[in-house]
C-alpha cells in the first residue's frame, strides 16, 4: 500500500477576543481594535480519552483509481467523486469542507469550474496516470458548538496536507515555515468562502504554536486592500515567547482552568451580524466597550507576564460580564450565567474566573479555579452542567449533553509525518465507516491495493491494544443490533392517539397534495380578489390612549376616554376579564427548528434578571390585579410539545408567585408532519421572495436546495415524517384551535363554575410581549358591542405575513401566505398582531353553543359544532424547518409540510361582528426571531414591557 501523509494540527482557545474583533469587515475597516489573545491547545475528552492530543487529523494517500475519494470520520461520510463538476457541488453531502480544501489548496484550480476538463486528466498529472488521491477528515468527536474553531482548523489541516503533498511546501514533515502558515491562513479564508460560510481571522490560530496575540495590520502603499479598506486582509500573528509567558505560567495556566462545552450548540451569526451593525452605528456606549475591551487584554498579558492566574480569571470574567455584555447582551445566556453562579456559590474564593470562548457562551467555555480544586472541579462542573442542562432542556436548544475536556498547550502549531509500512493505516473511525460495505463484496472484486490494506488492518487489530474493540464494531455495523424500547417510552403512534390525531382527516389532506389540491400555491386567495388597503372608517385609533404609566391607575384622561376607561376598569374589577396567552408553539424561527417551549426560553434580562415569556406576562397580569384589587385569570394554552414542561416548569417555580387563578388549557388536536413536495419546495424556493446572497454562497445554496429537492423525491412526497423523534414528527394545527379547545379540554368549564361572571377574555400570543389587560381597550370593545375586536399596529418595513385590508370590499384581516401578489402587501398599511378581544357569549353563539354546554362537558355537541366551524375556515399548507440532531451535536435542518388553520380568519367569517383598533408597535410588536431582540431592546419597547409588569 502507499504511505499516508498525515497532518496533525491543534485547535485554538482564545482568552479575548476584544469584542469580536477578528470579524474580517472590523479588522480591515478598523486594524487598531483587532486584537485576539489565543492558544493553541490539545484535547481530550475527560474520562473517555487517555491523554490530550492534536484534535484535528487529516490524511492523505495516493490510490489506484482515476478518482477523488473524500471521507470525514466525524460525519460518516464518504463518497467517490469521478467528475470535475461534483467537486464545486459542495452541499450535495456533508463533504463541503473537504472539497472547498481541494480547490482551495490548488489540487483543483478555482477557475477550472466549468470548463468541461476531466478531472482524471487533472489527477494524472498530480499522482500519475490512472491514479488519484484519497483525502480523509477526523477531528476525533469534538462536539459541534465548542467555540474552538473545529471546521476552521480542520479546513486548514486538510490545505496543509494537500500542499505538502503536492510539493507547494518547502518539508513533507514536520512545521510548516512562518510564510507556509500565512500561506494556508490566506487559503483557508478562500475556502470558507467557497463553501459559502465564513470565521474570523484568528480561527486558524491552531496553525501556530503555544500563545500567540493576533493584531490587525494598517494597509500599506503597496497592499492590494489600500483602496478598498483601512487594513489588510490577512492579520499578523505574534507568537509570545518565554519572555511574555514563562513555562511556569503556562504550566500554572494549564492547572488551574477547566475547559468545557456546555450542550448548546446555536448559531453564532446573528450575534456576528449584530456586533457589525453596532460596529457601523457607532453606538456610543458599544464604542465605550470595545476600548474597555482592548484594555482588558493590555491587563492579562500583564498578568500572563507575572505569572498572576488569578488576575487573568479576574480580567476574563470582568471582560464578558462588562464589555462583551455591553455590545452584545445576547452573547450571555441564563444558563451559562446558572452556572457561574452555582460554581461560585459552592467554591467560593477557589473560583478564580470565568472566560466564553468564541462568539457566544453556551458552548465553549472556561472556568479558572485554584489549582488544588481542578480535579474535585472538573467533577462537579459535569455534574452542575448535566442537572442544569436537565432543568432547561425544554426552554433552551441544547444540541447534546455537556462535556468537561482534559487539555495541554500545543507548542509545535501544525504538523506532519509520514506513515509508512504497518504504520501506514487511517484512523480507525475510518475502517468502522469503510470496511463494512467491502465486506459485503466478493474478494476478488476488490483491487490488491484494498486486499492488501484489509490485511494490514486485521493485523493491526490482532496486536494493538488500541484496536482491540473494533471486530465489535464491524460486527455491529454488518449486523446492527435492534434498539430496544423501553417501557414508558412513548412511541410515535401512542403520542398521536393521546393527542387527538384525526387519521382520516391527515389522508385526505395527504390525497389533496399529491393531486395539487392543496400547496403553497392554493393558500392564495383567486387572483380576482379585489384586495386594498382599509379606509380610515375601518379602523379606531388606540395611539394616544396609552396608560402604561398612570399611577396605580387612579389618575387619567377627561371626557369620553375616562368613560370608556372606566367601563373597562370596573369590569376587571367584578372579575369580568381572563388573559389567554397562546403558548403551544415549539418556536420553529426562534430557535431555527430545534422544537423547544418557547414559553419558557430566558430570553432577555428585565429588571436585572433573565426573564421567560410567561413570567413576563404573569408579572403583566399580577401588576393589574393588585392594582386593581382583583385577580385576573390567566389561561396559557399549550399543546403535545409544550404542556408537560410548562407545567413541571410552573410547579418548580411555584408559579412565580402569581396569587390570581393560573391554568393551562392542553391542546385536543395534534398533526403528522409530512415530507414536502417538490412542488412546493419550488414554489417556496422560485417564486417567492428570496434575500440575495453572495454569488459563492448562492451557489451553496443552490446546491443544498437541490440536495433537498432530492430527498423528497427520494423519501416519497407527502409521506409521512418519522424519521426524526416522536415529538419532532408532531406539529401544531394552528392558532384557531386554541380557543375551541377551552371549550372541550373543561378549562373554560371549570373557570366558568369558579367565576359565572366571566364575560372577555384577551387572546394573544406568547411573544405578544406588550398586551395586557388595558382598561381603556376592554372598555372600548365593550362599548361596540363586537363579538371580536383586533388589534392592529403600523406597518413597517420588516412585517411581512399579511395584515388589515379590504377584500372585496370587506374589511378583515388576510394572511401573508393567501396574499395572490406579493406586492399586495406593501400597500396594506395596519399589520396584524394576533391580539384578540373576545365577547365570550357572543363567540358561543358563533359556534353555535352557550355556557350550559360548556358548564355540562357536552362532548359530542361541543365536538360537532367545532368541526362545522372548522370547515368554514381555509387550511393552510406551510413548511417549517425541523432538526434533527445526531453525532456529537451534528445537526440538519430539513423543511417539512404541515397544514394549520389560523385564528385571524375569523375576521372574514360572514355574520361575525369584527372591529379593528391600531394600537402602539410597543403594545403589538411580536418577536419572531432572537435577531430582532436588539432592536428591541433599542427601540424602548423592552422598557416598556418592564414600566407594565410587577415581578415577584
Amino acid at each position: 500500500t502507499y504511505a499516508i501523509l498525515r497532518e496533525r494540527t491543534p485547535v485554538r482557545m482564545d482568552l479575548t477576543h476584544c469584542g469580536w474583533s477578528d470579524i474580517f469587515f472590523l479588522a480591515m475597516d478598523y486594524p487598531e481594535g483587532a486584537r485576539v489573545l489565543n492558544v493553541s491547545i490539545d484535547l481530550a475528552v475527560h474520562g473517555r480519552d487517555p491523554s490530550p492530543k492534536p484534535p484535528v487529523e487529516a490524511y492523505l494517500r495516493v490510490i489506484e483509481e482515476p478518482l477523488l475519494r473524500l471521507t470525514s470520520v466525524d460525519l460518516g461520510a464518504t463518497t467517490d467523486i469521478a467528475h470535475l463538476a461534483d467537486v464545486f457541488d459542495f452541499a450535495k453531502d456533508y463533504l463541503g469542507l473537504l472539497k472547498a480544501a481541494v480547490i482551495a489548496s490548488g489540487i483543483v484550480p478555482p477557475g477550472i469550474e466549468g470548463s468541461g476538463q476531466s478531472l482524471a486528466g487533472l489527477l494524472a498529472h498530480i499522482a500519475g496516470p490512472g491514479r488519484g488521491l484519497e483525502i480523509v477528515s477526523s477531528v476525533n468527536n469534538i462536539p459541534k458548538g465548542s467555540r474552538l474553531a473545529v471546521s476552521t482548523t480542520l479546513l486548514a489541516a486538510l490545505i496543509s496536507v494537500c500542499m505538502r503533498a503536492t510539493g507547494q511546501a518547502a518539508s513533507l514533515t514536520g512545521l510548516l515555515q512562518e510564510h507556509e502558515r500565512r500561506l494556508v491562513l490566506a487559503r483557508a479564508i478562500l475556502g470558507e468562502w467557497l463553501g459559502g460560510s465564513g470565521g474570523g481571522g484568528q480561527d486558524s490560530g491552531g496553525v501556530w504554536p503555544g500563545m500567540k496575540l493576533i493584531t490587525g495590520v494598517l494597509a500599506g502603499e503597496s497592499d492590494p486592500e489600500r483602496s478598498i479598506s483601512r487594513g489588510r486582509l490577512m492579520p499578523q500573528h505574534r507568537i509570545l515567547d518565554v519572555t511574555d509567558a514563562s513555562s511556569e505560567t503556562r504550566r500554572r495556566l494549564q492547572e488551574s482552568l477547566v475547559l468545557v462545552h456546555g450542550g448548546m450548540a446555536q448559531n453564532v451569526g446573528p450575534i456576528l451580524e449584530m456586533v457589525t451593525e453596532k460596529y457601523l452605528l457607532r453606538s456610543q456606549a458599544e464604542w465605550r466597550g470595545r476600548q474597555e475591551a482592548l484594555s482588558i487584554l493590555d491587563e492579562i498579558l500583564e498578568a500572563l507576564k507575572k505569572g498572576d492566574i488569578r488576575a487573568v480569571g479576574a480580567a476574563t470574567t470582568r471582560n464578558f460580564q462588562q464589555p462583551i455584555q455591553t455590545i452584545i447582551p445576547w452573547a450571555s445566556t441564563f444558563y451559562t450565567e446558572t452556572l457561574i453562579e452555582r460554581v461560585r456559590t459552592e467554591f467560593r474564593e477557589n473560583f478564580w474566573g470565568f472566560w466564553m470562548l468564541g462568539g457566544m457562551s453556551g458552548g465553549g467555555m472556561g472556568f479558572i479555579f485554584a489549582p488544588e480544586k481542578k480535579t474535585v472541579a472538573q467533577r462537579r462542573l459535569q455534574e452542575i452542567m448535566s442537572a442544569t442542562r436537565s432543568e432547561l432542556q425544554h426552554a433552551l436548544p441544547f444540541a447534546m449533553e455537556p462535556v468537561v475536556y482534559d487539555f495541554t498547550i500545543n507548542e509545535d502549531g501544525t504538523c506532519a509525518d509520514l506513515l509508512d509500512g504497518t504504520d501506514a493505516l487511517m484512523p480507525p473511525g475510518y475502517y468502522a465507516l469503510t470496511v463494512p460495505a467491502l465486506l459485503r463484496q466478493e474478494l476478488r472484486t476488490l483491487s490488491p491495493l484494498r486486499r492488501a490494506e484489509l490485511d494490514k488492518f486485521g493485523a493491526a487489530c490482532r496486536a494493538r491494544p488500541a484496536l482491540r474493540g473494533m471486530v465489535q464494531t464491524l460486527f455491529d455495523a454488518l449486523l446492527p443490533r435492534g434498539k430496544a424500547e423501553s417501557a414508558d417510552q412513548s412511541t410515535l403512534a401512542a403520542l398521536l392517539e393521546q393527542n387527538g390525531f384525526d387519521r382520516a382527516q391527515h389522508e385526505q389532506i395527504r390525497a389533496d397534495l399529491k393531486e395539487g389540491r392543496l400547496g403553497l400555491a392554493q393558500n392564495r386567495l383567486p387572483t380576482s380578489a379585489v384586495i386594498e388597503d382599509v379606509t380610515d372608517d375601518n379602523v379606531f385609533h388606540y395611539a394616544g390612549w396609552m396608560e402604561s404609566h398612570w399611577s396605580r391607575f387612579k389618575a387619567g384622561p377627561s371626557g369620553e376616554l375616562a368613560d370608556v376607561r372606566e367601563m373597562g376598569l370596573a369590569a376587571i374589577r367584578r372579575g369580568e376579564a381572563a388573559a389567554i396567552t397562546l403558548a403551544a408553539g415549539a418556536g420553529s424561527r426562534w430557535t431555527q427548528g430545534a422544537g423547544i417551549v418557547k414559553a419558557l426560553h430566558p430570553f432577555c434580562k428585565l429588571a436585572g434578571r433573565h426573564r421567560t415569556f410567561i413570567e413576563t406576562h404573569l408579572a403583566k397580569s399580577r401588576r393589574l390585579s393588585r392594582g386593581l384589587g382583583s385577580p385576573i385569570p390567566h389561561i396559557f394554552t399549550t399543546s403535545y410539545l409544550t404542556h408537560e414542561p410548562t407545567a413541571e416548569f410552573l410547579a418548580r417555580q411555584e408559579n412565580y408567585g402569581y396569587e390570581g387563578p393560573l391554568l393551562l388549557s392542553p391542546g385536543k388536536s395534534v398533526g403528522l408532519r409530512m415530507v414536502p413536495t417538490v412542488r412546493d419546495l419550488r414554489f417556496a424556493w422560485e417564486e417567492m421572495p428570496q434575500q440575495l446572497l453572495d454569488e459563492q454562497q448562492q451557489k451553496v445554496r443552490d446546491s443544498m436546495r437541490a440536495a433537498l429537492i432530492n430527498w423528497a423525491r427520494s423519501t416519497g412526497e407527502a409521506a409521512d415524517y418519522t424519521d426524526n423523534l416522536p415529538l419532532q414528527c408532531l406539529h401544531p394545527v394552528g392558532h384557531w384551535y386554541e380557543v375551541p379547545n377551552l371549550f372541550r379540554n373543561g378549562v373554560l368549564a371549570k373557570l366558568l363554575t369558579e367565576r359565572p361572571q366571566l364575560k372577555y377574555l384577551l387572546l394573544h400570543n406568547i411573544d405578544t410581549l406588550g398586551a395586557d389587560i388595558d382598561p381603556s381597550l376592554l372598555g372600548l370593545h365593550m362599548r361596540s358591542g363586537a363579538c371580536l375586536t383586533f388589534e392592529v399596529l403600523g406597518r413597517r418595513m420588516d412585517d411581512r405575513g399579511g395584515g388589515l385590508a379590504r377584500v372585496n370590499g370587506r374589511a378583515r384581516l388576510v394572511e401573508g401566505l393567501s396574499l395572490p401578489r406579493e406586492e399586495a402587501e406593501f400597500s396594506l398599511r395596519y399589520y396584524n398582531s394576533m391580539t384578540t378581544w373576545i365577547d365570550l357569549d357572543k363567540l358561543l353563539t358563533a359556534f353555535v353553543l352557550n355556557r350550559d354546554d360548556i358548564r355540562g362537558g357536552n362532548e359530542e355537541k361541543i365536538a360537532a359544532a367545532i368541526r362545522a366551524l372548522a370547515a368554514k375556515m381555509p387550511t393552510y399548507i406551510t413548511l417549517k424547518d425541523v432538526k434533527k440532531r445526531w453525532g456529537h451535536g451534528q445537526e440538519d435542518i430539513f423543511p417539512v409540510t404541515q397544514f394549520e388553520k389560523l385564528w385571524g380568519d375569523m375576521s372574514a367569517l360572514p355574520g361575525l361582528d369584527c372591529r379593528f383598533v391600531v394600537v402602539p408597535r410597543l403594545r403589538g410588536q411580536q418577536l419572531k426571531d432572537q435577531a430582532q431582540l436588539d432592536g428591541w431592546f433599542r427601540d424602548g419597547s423592552a422598557a416598556y414591557v418592564e414600566s407594565i409588569c410587577e415581578w415577584k
